[in-house]
C-alpha cells in the first residue's frame, strides 16, 4: 500500500488520552481519577425503567430516527422547567447517541471545508477530531488560570473577551462553547455569555453549546446561551443524561435548536448511528421528570467531593484551581518540582498508584498547559480518600 490507510485528517487522533490513561490504570491497578465516569450508578428507579422497557419490548427494535416521542417531550419540558426555553418536541428536539455524537453531527452538518471554528482551549479532545473530520479549521481561544489568585479560589480560569473578538475572521462559521467547561471547571458568567452573544449576532455566527454539566454547577449558575436575546435562532444546544444521572454508558444525548438547525443536524446524525439506545430512551424520559431534590442532592454530594479532593491535593503539594462546575479539578504540578504534565501522569501510577490526565494534550500550544493535570472527583469518598493518601505519601497501597 503506497498511502497510509488512515486519513491525514485523523492521524493526530489515533488514540484518545482517556483510553490511554484508563488502560494504564487497568495495567497498574491504580486508582483511576483520569476518565470522568462515576463509580456508582444513578437512581435505581431509572435503571428499573430501562429494565421495564426491555421486558415490555419498548425500544428493542429501531426507535424513531429523531428519538422516541416520550423523550423528546421530556427534553422540551426540562428546558421549559429549568430555563424558560420553549422547544417544539416534534421539530426542535433531536435525540442522539450521547453528546459526543450530537457535537459530531452538528459540526459535520453545519461546516464547509475551510470554515473556521472558534473553540475554547483546553478543549475536550473530540472537538478537535470532529472539526478535522468536517474539514474545518480550529481556532483556539485560551482560558488561562489566574496564577496570582489565592490557592483553591473558584473561577480560576476566565475567558479573555478581547482575544475572543480578535479570533473572528471572515472565515469564521461558528463558535463551539463548552460551559460548564471541561477540563477547567469554569462556568461562564452572564457578562461573558452576553459578550459571546453580541459577537455572534454582530458577525452572524452560529454557536454550538455543549452543556452536559448544566446541573453540576457549584459557584454561580448555568445560563444557556440560547436564553439570551437573539440567540435562540442561531444556537444549537447539546446536553445528555450521562453526567446529570450517572449513566454514562447509556449514551443518550439530545439537541435543541430551531427546526432548520435540527433538520440539518439530523441529516448528518442519521448517517452516523441512525438510531441508538432504544430502551434507555424511555428510562431517560423518566429521569428527566425526577423531582428537583434529586439534582440538588447530586450537586451537594459532588460539591462535598470537590472540596475533599481539593483539600487533599493541596495538602499533597499541588496548586489547585477549584472548579465552579463539572466534576474535574485541575492542578499545577510545579510546586512539586515537576514541569511536564505528560511525564508526571505517565509516572504517577507506578509511583503513587493514581491516574490523572495531562491537560497539555487539549491545547494547540502545549506550553500553555504543560504543568497542569486534571483529576476527576466523581468517585466514592473512600476512593478519593485513598487516592489522596497515596499522593501525599508518594506511594501506592
Amino acid at each position: 500500500m503506497g498511502r497510509p490507510p488512515l486519513s491525514s485528517r485523523l492521524t493526530p487522533f489515533v488514540t484518545t488520552i482517556f483510553a490511554e490513561m484508563s488502560a494504564l490504570a487497568v495495567r497498574t491497578g491504580a486508582i483511576n481519577l483520569g476518565q470522568g465516569f462515576p463509580d456508582t450508578d444513578g437512581p435505581a428507579e431509572v435503571a428499573e425503567a430501562a429494565v421495564r422497557a426491555v421486558r415490555e419490548g419498548r425500544g428493542n427494535q429501531y426507535p424513531p430516527g429523531p428519538g422516541i416521542p416520550e423523550l423528546r417531550r421530556a427534553v422540551a419540558a426540562h428546558q421549559r422547567r429549568w430555563y424558560g426555553l420553549e422547544w417544539d418536541p416534534e421539530s426542535e428536539v433531536l435525540v442522539t447517541a450521547g453528546a459526543t455524537e450530537a457535537v459530531a453531527a452538528a459540526l459535520l452538518a453545519l461546516l464547509e471545508p475551510g470554515d473556521e471554528v472558534i473553540a475554547l482551549e483546553p478543549y475536550y479532545d473530540s472537538y478537535a477530531a470532529c472539526i478535522a473530520m468536517a474539514g474545518a479549521r480550529r481556532v483556539p481561544v485560551t482560558l488561562r488560570p489566574d496564577t496570582g489568585a489565592a490557592p483553591a479560589e473558584p473561577a480560576a480560569y476566565r475567558l479573555d473577551l478581547d482575544e475572543l473578538r480578535a479570533a473572528v475572521t471572515p472565515a469564521t462559521r461558528l463558535i463551539l462553547l463548552n460551559s460548564p467547561h471541561n477540563p477547567t471547571g469554569t462556568v461562564l458568567d452572564r457578562t461573558e455569555l452576553e459578550a459571546v452573544a453580541a459577537l455572534a449576532r454582530e458577525r452572524d455566527l452560529l454557536v454550538v453549546t455543549d452543556e452536559v454539566y448544566e446541573h453540576l454547577v457549584f459557584d454561580g449558575a448555568h445560563i444557556p446561551l440560547a436564553s439570551l436575546p437573539g440567540m435562540r435562532e442561531r444556537t444549537v444546544s447539546i446536553s445528555s443524561a450521562g453526567k446529570s444521572y450517572s449513566f454514562t454508558g447509556w449514551k443518550v444525548g439530545w439537541v435543541t435548536a430551531p427546526a432548520p438547525l435540527v433538520a440539518a443536524v439530523r441529516t448528518a446524525k442519521q448517517y452516523l448511528t441512525y438510531v441508538s439506545s432504544g430502551p434507555f430512551q424511555y428510562a431517560v424520559a423518566e429521569a428527566l421528570a425526577l423531582p428537583d431534590s434529586y439534582l440538588a442532592g447530586l450537586r451537594a454530594d459532588l460539591l462535598r467531593k470537590r472540596d475533599l479532593l481539593a483539600a487533599g491535593l493541596t495538602e499533597a503539594g499541588l496548586r489547585v484551581f477549584r472548579p465552579s462546575g463539572t466534576y474535574f479539578i485541575t492542578a499545577d504540578i510545579t510546586p512539586l518540582g515537576e514541569k511536564d504534565g505528560v511525564a508526571y501522569c505517565l509516572s504517577l501510577p507506578e509511583r503513587c498508584g493514581v491516574v490523572a490526565v495531562p491537560t497539555q494534550v487539549f491545547y494547540d500550544d502545549p506550553e500553555a498547559g504543560r504543568s497542569i493535570v486534571r483529576f476527576a472527583f466523581c468517585k466514592k469518598d473512600e476512593v478519593l480518600a485513598e487516592a489522596v493518601r497515596r499522593l501525599k505519601e508518594g506511594r501506592p497501597a
